[in-house]
């Protein structure tokens, strides 16, 4: 599956932030910039409510926000708005919850360089398809579609794609997906930096008190869930999951895959270091952990070990995506990891992305 080719277009996610960093590293890198993902307001996504950032009252979160969209429409890169809640109350077919939506695509069609919107919603994507003749519809990743029957269902309303995270290291799968979506006239995307373990029991139960975040922070709660794979991690035994039971691309590894998407999405807009994610994904190459480039980041987990990217072999990638996937009775990953695990004080690979 190797192809000759410069990296993939990427697309970026917005993150809320008071310095401008982040919007000059976006703005560099412009002409490889496929779009800005972003969500808007209080509507549930698949990430944190906008308004809800630390460090912002709602009124100053708005106003930075659009100040930074701003600049990126400016400079002309398109910008995609996020409907990817896992639920939408009460309210999901409500007249009101669409007029809602209706307003808030055509002020960011209009005002800025919104090209196409991301929904795990089919009733949203049938909503705009028929309501904005310009903007794209394309399927949530958190929708978890990755076979041509899935895709085929809803053709009618999606425009493009999202591949479940599970097949980033199933070459065979890809192939047969980016065909489907050739024969169709349809788009196909995938996320490269996804820290969730393949296959989570948890996920749709975790995407589910996400989307009702804002409305549980009212009550005095139990439990705080962070997730599965926080618990299950905590097993030395388990980390070999880490390798073996992820699927995000390395950036050395993206040139795999140029050729076969659109574009690939990086997830950036809760990382503790977005600047570092999208450089390293631009040069195509990280000097550090790759968990450090994921959402979730699990790299806390191994201290005082550190998984070193830079000592994981070259043909990693073309040796999981072309592997059988029966782990009980093969030890690749098990050995990568051995090998690539090291002890913090003896650290010393690591260069500024700079």
């Amino acid at each position: 599956m190797e192809k000759e080719g410069d990296i993939n277009v990427i697309s970026v996610g917005y993150q809320l932030l008071p310095e401008d960093d982040f919007i000059n590293a976006i703005l560099k890198h412009k002409e490889r910039i496929y779009e800005v993902y972003f969500s808007f307001g209080d509507i549930p996504n698949g990430r944190h409510a906008m308004t809800s950032k630390a460090g912002f009252l709602p009124h100053e979160a708005t106003e930075k926000q659009l100040y930074d969209l701003h600049r990126l429409a400016e400079a002309g890169i398109p910008l995609n708005i996020l409907y990817n809640g896992n639920c939408y109350g009460d309210t999901a077919l409500s007249r009101a919850f669409f007029q809602s939506i209706g307003d808030t695509v055509d002020y960011f069609q209009n005002a800025f360089t919104l090209r196409s919107i991301t929904t795990t919603s089919p009733l949203i994507a049938k909503f705009i398809k028929a309501n904005f003749e310009n903007i794209r519809t394309r399927a949530s990743i958190n929708m978890e579609i990755g076979t041509r029957q899935g895709m085929d269902y809803l053709a009618d309303v999606f425009d493009g794609f999202y591949m479940k995270r599970e097949h980033n290291r199933s070459f065979a799968a890809i192939r047969d997906l980016h065909a489907w979506a050739q024969e169709n006239g349809k788009e196909l995307f995938a996320l490269a930096n996804s820290g969730c373990l393949n296959h989570c029991s948890s996920h749709i139960f975790h995407d589910n008190l996400v989307a009702h975040e804002r409305a549980m922070q009212m009550y005095d709660n139990a439990y705080a869930y962070r997730g599965t794979c926080w618990e299950y991690l905590k097993n030395p035994e388990k980390q070999v999951s880490l390798i073996r039971d992820t699927n995000y691309i390395r950036p050395e590894d993206i040139h795999h895959y140029e050729g076969y998407f659109t574009a690939m999405k990086l997830a950036t807009r809760v990382n503790e270091n977005p600047i570092r994610v999208l450089e390293s994904y631009m040069r195509g190459k990280h000097y550090g952990s790759p968990l450090e480039l994921c959402e979730p980041c699990h790299a806390s987990l191994l201290a005082p070990y550190y998984l070193d990217n830079t000592r994981i072999p070259d043909d990693f990638a073309l040796h999981v995506g072309n592997c059988d996937k029966h782990c009980e009775r093969c030890h690749y990953c098990e050995s990568v990891y051995q090998q690539s695990i090291i002890n913090m004080e003896d650290f010393h690979a690591y260069q500024p992305n700079d």
